[in-house]
């Protein structure tokens, strides 16, 4: 029950904006879009690499929730994740980072493909369709990015790790990779019903993390789906789960884990 305790009050206080001095990177910047799927305005965070302004490669992207808590100690509810520091320093492989900003008191809504009985939500399908086919479309038109699904991932912790692992499976010709970090499997039975039920595209990367002190089903429901997913044949080489000692559902162990899964997602797409 503890990941229940943490989902209510780490991330349904989602209006809460902290007073420190910003830590965005030069490398991030943000714009606003229209969200005709959602009914609503998104504020969208894009951390380029720093080689884009120099160069004329095109880059891999990487499509990544709760944007608040990406980039900037000032936006965020209990510290970032540090994405861009990370890249800065590691500096290759190369991707385009886009953070999408939750929608407040809609986030549930959002990051859930299907509704949970006390909690609500169940409104993902809207919010996937809103990356695909109004955000996506703008980013490879306004970037140099490589739009094929082998340079196209998305990636989320918590609600967001189940959204982002539900994607894979619902737009495998559109997302190639997945970052799935602390996945929210408990939300509602249906996810393993069809995952059961996809067509899973063996050549798509999936990085599962959790720790093991996050709550008593947390390992278990990440287990079941693996299982899941190699009755279903993923490629063992396209798949990694990890579960870390003592690491706890927060941004701690989302942050200190970043740096190893981007890689290993990104494995053998350093830029020409």
């Amino acid at each position: 029950m503890k990941i229940r305790f943490l989902f209510l009050f780490l991330f349904c206080f989602i209006s809460f904006k902290s007073q420190s001095q910003s830590t965005a990177s030069a490398q991030v910047s943000t714009f606003e879009i229209t969200a005709p799927q959602l009914d609503t305005i998104k504020k969208i965070w894009i951390y380029l690499p720093k080689s884009y302004k120099t160069s004329e490669k095109n880059y891999p992207v990487i499509y990544m929730h709760d944007a608040q808590n990406l980039f900037d100690t000032s936006t965020s509810y209990v510290g970032e994740w540090e994405v861009d520091e990370t890249l800065d320093s590691l500096q290759i492989p190369e991707a385009i980072i886009v953070g999408i900003e939750h929608g407040g008191e809609k986030r549930v809504d959002e990051l859930t493909p299907f509704p949970h009985e006390k909690y609500g939500g169940g409104k993902g399908n809207l919010y996937l369709k809103f990356i695909k086919e109004t955000l996506k479309p703008h980013v490879d038109s306004t970037y140099r990015t490589k739009a094929g699904l082998q340079n196209t991932g998305i990636f989320g912790s918590s609600l967001g790790g189940l959204i982002s692992f539900y994607a894979i499976l619902k737009y495998p010709e559109t997302f190639g990779m997945a970052g799935v970090y602390s996945p929210s499997f408990w939300f509602n039975e249906k996810i393993y019903d069809y995952t059961r039920d996809s067509e899973l595209n063996a050549d798509a990367k999936i990085y599962f993390l959790v720790g093991t002190e996050e709550s008593e089903e947390m390992i278990p429901d990440a287990e079941r789906m693996a299982k899941l997913l190699k009755e279903k044949g993923i490629k063992p080489e396209n798949f990694q789960a990890m579960y870390i000692e003592g690491g706890k559902h927060n941004e701690a162990l989302w942050r200190k884990n970043f740096a190893n899964t981007y890689i290993w997602l990104m494995k053998n797409k350093i830029n020409e």
